[in-house]
């Protein structure tokens, strides 16, 4: 039973984005102070994304692309063992993270 449900669930992309659709987890930030936090959209923008839609994850959070790209460059230079690993993905962070704060204010601003 339990394997059938989760074949149904994750084997057709259809059912899968359905299903991440359906349990968003909440953000505990906006729950307590009722403002959005930085990273308040990413879970949508995520969604859209594997769909394809790659304007409305960007008008949903922009930071979802550089984000994802930072995750991935550090996951590909730690298992490729690059020597510079470590400074690369520090100024990558960095700028990654100043992204995200000026995606934030930009949209705190706007509403």
């Amino acid at each position: 039973m339990v394997l059938t449900l989760s074949y149904q669930i994750f084997c057709s992309p259809v059912n899968l984005f359905n299903w991440l659709q359906n349990h968003l987890l909440p953000c505990p930030f906006k729950s307590l102070t009722s403002f959005d936090c930085p990273g308040c959209g990413f879970q949508r923008a995520f969604i859209c994304l594997t769909k394809g839609n790659l304007s409305e994850s960007w008008q949903l959070y922009p930071p979802t692309i550089p984000i994802i790209s930072l995750l991935l460059f550090a996951a590909i230079s730690y298992f490729a063992g690059f020597k510079t690993r470590s400074k690369a993905i520090n100024i990558f962070s960095i700028l990654v993270g100043n992204f995200i704060l000026l995606s934030y204010f930009y949209k705190m601003a706007m509403h």
